[in-house]
């Protein structure tokens, strides 16, 4: 079995590698600049040695996983000797392979390995059924992708110049998704109601609304004002918000607008109902 390492011991890192573990891949080497965490995740691995230079796991591996900041990767990879035969591969979702030039130029094989997850802790529970997009040239590219397929994923296949609006994609999902629910919450408080009761409150909304994308799909899932045409309430909110937070109503408006034809192909409004829906939510600010 191919010996693996990690240059990097935070949550992505201790996730994916116990988990490989688990899965009967060797994990043998991890190093960290914080040499705590390093040594915190080679506990849990048995026969993992932790070191204080990338250059130990680099020696010690065969196939090294880089899961630091996306910023300093590429310094990570040029400091590195790699050799031949070796592979090298990043967890960053916005860059390419690209970044791992100091490896390929040395002989190894270069690949990206992008968890489609939000990783806040170490919770393996939340890897299975995820996607993993994967970026390398054969062998590296089958290595990977029976990897995801181990760690009970799926994968997606992508070029360099694929990588950033993929990324992009996953940052509408998933941030953005908690920028939105912050400002739910924050108007909430317009009322009196505080964030952790308004949490509490809308969290069911949001979970429901998930399990809806997952078991009808998009646009059957969509539900709200526009997807009724009910014009008389969007003009409502608009209204409310430009008296008690105007700071949010192009945003409101712009994502009204991109709403709308999510609603026409839902097929509950007509023609008509999706032009007086546009002509309200493209009206100006004062």
């Amino acid at each position: 079995m191919i010996k693996i390492g990690f240059i990097g011991a935070g949550t992505v890192a201790t996730t994916l590698a116990t988990t490989l573990n688990n899965k009967g891949y060797t994990v043998v080497a991890v190093s960290s600049r914080n040499q705590q965490s390093a040594d915190k995740l080679a506990r849990l691995i048995e026969c993992c040695q932790s070191f204080r230079n990338n250059q130990a796991t680099a020696d010690a591996a065969e196939l090294i996983f880089i899961t630091t900041p996306d910023d300093v990767i590429a310094s990570v990879a040029a400091d590195v000797k790699w050799r031949p035969g070796q592979s090298a591969v990043h967890c960053s979702g916005a860059d390419s392979t690209d970044i791992l030039a100091p490896a390929r130029e040395t002989g190894a094989a270069v690949g990206a390995f992008h968890p489609l997850q939000t990783f806040t802790g170490l919770r393996q529970e939340n890897l299975p059924g995820i996607t993993y997009a994967i970026e390398a040239e054969e062998p590296l590219l089958t290595i990977l992708r029976e990897m995801a397929t181990a760690l009970g994923g799926r994968w997606i296949e992508l070029k360099a110049e694929d990588k950033v609006l993929y990324h992009t994609a996953a940052v509408f999902a998933c941030n953005y998704m908690v920028t939105l629910f912050k400002i739910a919450t924050d108007l909430w408080q317009s009322f009196g109601i505080p964030p952790q009761q308004a949490t509490r409150a809308l969290l069911p909304l949001l979970r429901g609304t998930i399990y809806n994308i997952d078991s009808t799909g998009i646009p059957q899932c969509l539900t709200g004002p526009i997807a009724r045409g009910d014009s008389g309430t969007i003009k409502k909110h608009l209204n409310a918000l430009r008296k008690v937070a105007p700071e949010l109503s192009q945003a409101y408006q712009e994502l009204g607008l991109k709403t709308i034809p999510i609603a026409l192909a839902k097929g509950k409004i007509n023609d008509e109902q999706a032009d007086e829906l546009q002509a309200i939510l493209s009206q100006p600010l004062i």
